[in-house]
């Protein structure tokens, strides 16, 4: 695991691990209360909420104004897919419990120079239907004052204002939900019932196919990009033109046509511009943006050399074609068959993109 986002080897225990159902010694399974009362210590003091550079959904909230409520925080970045993949869960939490004393709030600590935008974060709110408190945290005063190293953690805090667990990365939401409930009865809900939500995600939300991923998150950027093959390697901060090799092995890529690669991004100058990554997973995303606002860039994507048809993703047509009209994540690539070694080729038909990370699932 690492303060971007799990490792796939981290994913794979978190979310196959078994849930052991426990029994009291008269055979009745134990309440969330008895089945965490021995392992919910504190882990500190609810640090303070005062470094946030602004609110949505909700005016400033603090440490004092949340006292005898049960607060689950949730830090975020919304083009980080692993957090989106725990979506679904809380959004559910945040509606389940809502009337019972749970107070749910993003804490949106950016990753990217344009998740510090206001408008961006606002829009992204809106279109992954969040209504619950969000922490703008563009200084990462809150991360800091959290001690906070991943993307996505959640931080339980009881109504006394503690720390009593916490979550990193993907998987055990059924133990989260047990904290949850176990706090809120705590806290004198008597009205707390058992059992867990029911979510269905689909689309980027849906959970990785772990059995068949093979490729890491690759970043493009100079400042932490990994196994790149064009000719002469990156030429930093400039206009170059680079030319895709004969041939790529698995998590190798390279880039076509005029390009300038940036600490966080790389940025076509040119159009016809192409990125080729050899990957083995079931889906593929690629996080991009307009350089320009207001303006869209066009792109075609490829997998072995042929449109995706029923591979392509929720951003592509079955003939590839899509286009960069915000700045996030683009579910690229989703295959329905067997999967194996492919060969992925966007070409971009404008000038004008920005290219950040490649995630897989």
């Amino acid at each position: 695991m690492k303060a971007h986002s799990l490792s796939a080897a981290a994913i794979l225990g978190s979310v196959l691990g078994v849930m052991m159902v426990t029994f009291a010694a008269d055979g009745d399974p134990l309440t969330p209360m008895t089945l965490h009362a021995e392992k919910l210590r504190s882990e500190g003091e609810f640090p303070s909420l005062d470094g946030a550079t602004g609110w949505l959904n909700s005016p400033p909230l603090t440490t004092a104004s949340l006292r005898g409520k049960v607060v689950l925080v949730d830090f975020w970045t919304y083009s980080c897919i692993n957090w989106r993949r725990t979506l679904p869960y809380v959004r559910a939490w945040a509606e389940k419990y809502k009337d019972q004393g749970l107070v749910v709030i993003g804490v949106h600590s950016p990753e990217f120079e344009f998740e510090k935008n206001l408008d961006n974060v606002r829009w992204a709110t809106k279109d992954m239907m969040i209504d619950y408190p969000i922490a703008m945290d563009s200084d990462f005063a809150i991360w800091r004052a959290f001690d906070n190293e991943y993307w996505p953690a959640l931080y339980f805090v009881d109504a006394n204002g503690r720390i009593r667990h916490h979550q990193f990365g993907e998987g055990d939401y059924q133990e989260s939900e047990r904290v949850i409930q176990q706090l809120l009865i705590e806290a004198g809900n008597g009205g707390v019932g058992g059992g867990f939500v029911a979510v269905d995600p689909g689309g980027v939300e849906a959970a990785a196919d772990l059995g068949t991923l093979r490729s890491p998150e690759t970043y493009v950027g100079y400042e932490r990009a990994e196994n790149f093959v064009s000719r002469d390697g990156t030429i930093n901060d400039k206009h170059h033109v680079y030319v895709v090799p004969s041939r790529l092995w698995l998590n190798h890529w390279a880039l076509s046509g005029d390009w300038t690669v940036g600490r966080q991004a790389i940025l076509l100058n040119n159009a016809g511009g192409r990125i080729v990554y050899r990957f083995h997973a079931r889906d593929l995303h690629l996080i991009l943006a307009p350089a320009a606002r207001d303006k869209s860039v066009r792109f075609r994507v490829l997998i072995d050399g042929q449109p995706p048809g029923a591979a392509h993703g929720l951003d592509v047509d079955e003939q590839g074609n899509g286009t960069v009209a915000e700045p996030r994540l683009y579910q690229l690539i989703r295959q329905p068959g067997p999967v194996v070694d492919r060969q992925f080729d966007i070409e971009f038909l404008d000038p004008g993109v920005e290219a950040y990370s490649f995630t897989f699932g």
